[in-house]
């Protein structure tokens, strides 16, 4: 995305807001990560130790933006600020009660929004065909386009016991 969003911001439900953990444990983020990744084979984190976790929390380029909703946590994301002006939002997702509750638009438009402050002049995200089917066409419908694919071949360990979706095995 070359540039912020010309629209207004849908807003969140009353009883949602997000903040930005400023403190957050490795724990915490073990939880935010390992719950809203479970359904989409998020691995790479789960690999990482408590301190190769802890230095990417300390990263001053990185932050973690938490949605709580009735004051639970219902969903996180994560900008990275990269040289050049480029922020990058390197995690997106709800919690699975959040999951068609209509605060997905909301909730990335602030990920946006929070991506464009400061000096950015590019902003980027990824995704995969095992993220959740709506991730993809809800980027497209912010204003994302698509610049690129690539084939990946994972080698997601065994012992982390994430389900591959359906949806890849077929074919």
């Amino acid at each position: 995305m070359e540039q912020p969003p010309a629209t207004p911001a849908p807003a969140l439900p009353a009883d949602a807001h997000v903040a930005v953990a400023t403190k957050c444990t490795v724990p915490f983020y073990r939880y935010l990560y390992n719950t809203v990744g479970q359904d989409y084979v998020w691995w790479l984190r789960r690999t990482a130790s408590d301190a190769e976790i802890a230095n990417v929390m300390a990263d001053p380029s990185v932050s973690i933006h938490v949605l709580y909703r009735d004051g639970a946590p219902a969903g996180f994301y994560e900008l990275e600020r990269r040289a050049g002006g480029q922020t990058n939002i390197a995690y997106f997702g709800l919690l699975p009660h959040a999951v068609g509750c209509g605060m997905g638009a909301a909730f990335l438009r602030h990920a946006i929004d929070q991506g464009w402050s400061g000096h950015t002049r590019l902003l980027t995200v990824n995704t995969c065909t095992a993220d959740h089917p709506r991730a993809l066409p809800n980027y497209r419908a912010a204003g994302f386009i698509e610049t690129r694919r690539v084939r990946e071949v994972w080698p997601v360990p065994a012992r982390l016991g994430l389900k591959v979706p359906e949806r890849l095995l077929a074919g």
